[in-house]
């Protein structure tokens, strides 16, 4: 596996195309469109949340039919959550304005949205849009990057990514791009993500690859505890690479699912570390807990902790308030057997160990949690379960954006 360069265009028969539509946004593109002539086979992970919005559901739809997903087109400003028939209108209008310029059915053309809950999409809008954009679909990498510039909406920078692989005896290329900044907790995928491979798969591998892989990626991210509306995560598999099509679990499953794996892993991290407001990625890596379950809970409380994240952006080692969510965390351990530290670019300090806190340079300690990524790692000494979550600092600014997001 190596990294290639660009996202979502980079396999073979991966198209997209971008534009400014003002849906809410005046001075910049607000839609994207992601499209592959040769239906695809697609397999999606979509919010917990039991308010889910239209396009959503529209989308869930889609990859329980079975059918061949042919593109998606997502708009940014407005969430199309919370907006009743009007909002599935809009996904149906969208869908079918694709289906008149591309000759796809539109049953086959997903549609996700984000930004503020409760508002009706210019559906006028998003219709001049697809015809838009429908017209200058491109493989080239500068397309895919701006498509990943289009979804954004709080985020400070596009998140994309792309690795090929060879499966076969043939070079297979995965990439993927997502969006995400606030209203994320781990509770399914926590944003949206589109991710592009031309490998050839049967769709029920594709669905357990993706789900095994969201469980340890997407999940293990928190910014604000708030789990979306929208949350959604498509792949899309065109089979243009040509490899012999992957129908049982074995070594080509294996090389594929590592890619995916690490395609999520670092959109996931990159989330995580543009968090609204946030200065820094923080990372909790728990080693040694009796299961790989207890792992996961305790690196997700470290990282949820408002308090915990606090001292993070103060470059505060106060060790107590990360101990102190470990301990609510739902499991069960012997705080007589932790060991605790910070660690970062500029270097590690241990600060607890097997429940008697130690004497450390203050002075050492915020040089150390300065740094663009802090690292609380716990050593439980209790088994052999390992976990990583990631998460931001929360700061002054994520109060100023949330509160007049809407206006």
């Amino acid at each position: 596996m190596k990294k290639t360069e660009g996202g979502v265009t980079a396999p073979k028969g991966f198209k997209a195309a971008v534009c400014a539509a003002n849906i809410k946004y005046k001075d910049r593109t607000d839609m994207a469109f992601l499209f592959s002539e040769t239906p695809c086979v697609c397999a999606g992970t979509f919010t917990s949340n039991v308010v889910k919005a239209a396009c959503v559901q529209w989308d869930m739809e889609i990859v329980s039919s079975g059918r061949g997903m042919h593109g998606v087109v997502v708009n940014s400003g407005i969430a199309n959550a919370c907006t009743g028939e009007e909002g599935f209108r809009a996904c149906e209008i969208t869908a079918k304005a694709a289906e008149e310029k591309l000759n796809v059915p539109y049953n086959t053309i997903a549609t996700a949205s984000t930004g503020v809950i409760g508002m009706q999409l210019p559906v006028d809008k998003l219709k001049a849009g697809v015809y838009e954009m429908s017209g200058k679909l491109s493989d080239s990498k500068e397309a895919g990057t701006e498509a990943s510039k289009a979804i954004m909406t709080t985020d400070t920078v596009n998140k994309e990514t792309a690795v090929s692989m060879e499966i076969g005896g043939v070079t297979v290329t995965l990439g993927g791009m997502s969006k995400g900044s606030g209203m994320i907790h781990p509770n399914m995928c926590t944003m949206l993500g589109f991710l592009t491979t031309d490998l050839a798969i049967e769709k029920a591998l594709l669905q357990e690859a993706l789900s095994d892989v969201v469980k340890d990626t997407f999940n293990m991210i928190s910014v604000d505890g708030d789990t979306s509306t929208n949350d959604t995560l498509l792949i899309m598999a065109n089979g243009l690479a040509g490899n012999p099509v992957i129908d049982t679990k074995g070594e080509d499953y294996e090389i594929f699912k590592e890619a995916l794996y690490t395609i999520c892993r670092y959109l996931a991290r990159t989330m995580a570390g543009d968090g609204e407001g946030a200065t820094k990625l923080f990372t909790a890596h728990v080693i040694g807990a009796k299961t790989v379950a207890d792992a996961k809970a305790l690196a997700r409380s470290i990282i949820s902790s408002n308090l915990s994240k606090a001292a993070i952006y103060g470059c505060d080692a106060n060790f107590g308030r990360f101990l102190c969510a470990m301990g609510y965390s739902g499991v069960n351990f012997n705080q007589e057997d932790v060991e605790l530290f910070f660690e970062s670019e500029a270097g590690e300090l241990k600060v607890f160990d097997h429940g008697v806190p130690l004497a450390f340079d203050e002075e050492y300690a915020t040089k150390l949690m300065s740094e663009k990524e802090v690292i609380v790692r716990v050593h439980m000494n209790e088994g052999d379960g390992e976990a990583e979550a990631w998460g931001c600092d929360l700061t002054y600014d994520y109060v100023k954006i949330n509160a007049d997001y809407r206006s």
